[in-house]
């Protein structure tokens, strides 16, 4: 069988779209740092009420729980990236088939077909 691939073109297009993506997540991952409360060293020496603390501390979680978003979009961005260099982009790991375009127009990061997805989430 031989496999078929994504025009040279298309690829660079893509490859553009994941860079900026990339990018934009990195800037936002570091705003969201900046926001964390736990981040402010001064907090340390601000002896304030039970119900400020708490708050910082749900600030803090929420930073967190937005920073792991990030690091999981940033993982799977670079991983398309790394892809698209090594030719592989747009091949489903699972079954090795070409992904619907469709989907990846939607889900430029996606790594299973839609079948596979499918399968996965069963």
């Amino acid at each position: 069988m031989s496999m078929i691939h994504f025009p040279k073109n298309v690829l660079v297009q893509i490859g553009t779209y994941l860079e900026a993506r990339k990018k934009e997540l990195e800037a936002r991952k570091s705003k969201i740092k900046k926001e964390d409360p736990f981040e402010d060293k001064t907090r340390l020496m601000d002896r304030a009420s039970d119900d400020s603390e708490a708050q910082n501390k749900a600030g803090h979680e929420r930073a967190e729980a937005l920073r792991r978003q990030m690091d999981m979009a940033l993982i799977e961005t670079r991983k398309a990236l790394t892809k698209i260099k090594i030719g592989k982009y747009g091949i489903c790991e699972s079954c090795g088939k070409m992904i619907d375009t469709d989907r990846l127009a939607a889900i430029p990061t996606a790594v299973l077909c839609l079948n596979c997805e499918k399968k996965k989430e069963k």
